[in-house]
């Protein structure tokens, strides 16, 4: 009977270890399932470490960007429109690691629980992706960055969708350079810089240290500051971009006075522009739904006045990443929430039927939202001119960032206040100097195009 009882425990001993094996290989096949289908060693998905057959990639408008045929994968037809989705769609081989091709990997294998990649060893390919990317928009936002490198994105502030993406330097897939890793021209070219990007802002910045004023200084309104061409901060000087005479808070802006936004930078203290900033999302890891984005950083000194003022106007050591920016001119434009650019429109038939929600990234005071709104649009009515922006109904702010040994960066960031037409734009063009030239001017092409698709 010992005996008999004893080999009864072995095997119920062998049965509990078999079930929990069980147990622990479907629960990661469940979890891992798709990881595992999509490795580069499937040879059903990859050949030579790049994918071959995978599901198509659309754009907004049903234009096939990337899809697979008899064993290869072929992209859109035409040089710049290929350049200019680049880094959305993504390479075949990965190194882009935020494009659709890498990021979305096992869903363009189609792999399936039930069935693996059934469908896609029977068909050639998988679950297709259709984006919320209107490809002739990056097309025209490319060729308005001309020579320059950059990065310029547009997103609908109602609802979250990313409508155009670009970033410079880029490359033909079809026909890559022999020099790509090793010319400097290239340098960066697997980096989105609208998700992966970071640079000194320069006088958009000015954005937040205004919110920052409405928030704690009660008659800001009221005040007049005196700018003649530099601010003497008692440990240095802040130099302005020139000599404005006295000025109101709105006039400041309009003229994007470094004087006075110095000035007001330093009575507002280190502390209270350093929450300001990271209530907008400074200092925090934010998320364009799946895409990761690079930290806009805002670290004011609390031992410099000086340098307390430079990083009020956008200087010193503060920087930020576009795609967080458009989202703080997003909440802005939507009188306080700024959503998160969401370039996916439907992941297969699912995400079709369901949508996908917006999501929250920027949230700012309505009150202070509804000032800032009042300052952007005086900055296009009193200062650059609604003609730049012809029927855009446009608000913005530039920025011009001084780069040690090199020439400044331009940046524009701004919204339309249509009704038909909800969109904001932020560009950044490196090296093109003010930001009342290259980024202006191309943020103002792609929106035109825009409103012209309302017609």
């Amino acid at each position: 009977m010992r005996i008999t009882a004893k080999r009864a425990a072995v095997i119920y001993v062998l049965i509990l270890a078999f079930l929990a094996g069980t147990g622990i290989f479907v629960a990661s096949l469940v979890i891992k399932g798709p990881e595992w289908a999509s490795n580069k060693a499937n040879r059903h998905i990859y050949s030579s470490g790049s994918i071959v057959n995978a599901g198509t990639i659309y754009d907004s408008k049903g234009v096939e960007l990337a899809k697979s045929s008899d064993n290869e994968r072929i992209f859109v037809k035409g040089e710049t429109l290929r350049k200019s989705v680049l880094h959305i769609v993504g390479d075949t081989a990965g190194y882009i690691s935020t494009g659709t091709h890498y990021l979305f990997r096992d869903t363009l294998s189609g792999y399936s629980r039930i069935e693996g990649i059934y469908n896609l060893k029977q068909k050639g390919t998988g679950t297709d992706i259709t984006l919320n990317i209107d490809s002739e928009a990056n097309k025209i936002a490319y060729n308005a960055l001309g020579d320059y490198n950059g990065a310029i994105a547009v997103y609908n502030y109602k609802t979250g969708k990313l409508l155009c993406s670009v970033s410079k330097p880029s490359y033909d897939i079809n026909n890559p350079p022999d020099d790509l890793l090793t010319n400097e021209k290239y340098q960066g070219v697997f980096l989105d810089k609208v998700v992966s990007g970071i640079y000194t802002p320069g006088s958009i910045m000015k954005i937040v240290t205004a919110a920052c004023a409405i928030e704690n200084i009660p008659d800001i309104y009221s005040r007049t500051f005196e700018c003649d061409g530099e601010y003497e901060t008692g440990d240095g000087k802040v130099i302005c971009n020139g000599v404005h005479g006295k000025v109101n808070f709105q006039k400041a802006m309009n003229e994007s006075c470094n004087c006075a936004f110095a000035e007001i930078s330093i009575e507002l203290g280190a502390d209270k522009l350093k929450k300001t900033a990271e209530s907008l999302g400074f200092n925090t890891q934010l998320y364009a739904k799946e895409v990761r984005l690079t930290k806009s950083r805002f670290s004011p000194s609390t031992e410099s006045k000086a340098e307390l003022g430079w990083a009020g106007i956008g200087q010193s050591t503060t920087y930020v990443n576009p795609a967080h920016f458009l989202a703080i001119a997003g909440a802005i434009a939507n009188g306080g929430e700024g959503y998160a650019p969401d370039r996916i429109r439907s992941l297969g038939t699912f995400t079709e039927i369901i949508g996908r929600a917006p999501e929250v990234i920027v949230k700012m005071n309505p009150d202070t939202a509804a000032k800032l709104n009042t300052l952007l649009r005086s900055n296009v009515e009193d200062k650059y001119g609604d003609w730049k922006f012809e029927n855009l109904v446009m608000c913005g702010k530039t920025g011009t960032a001084q780069i040690d040994g090199a020439k400044s960066h331009s940046w524009f960031v701004g919204y339309s206040q249509r009704s038909d037409l909800p969109l904001a734009v932020v560009c950044i063009a490196e090296n093109a100097g003010y930001g009342s030239g290259v980024a202006l001017s191309a943020s103002n092409k792609v929106m035109q195009y825009f409103l012209s698709q309302l017609k």
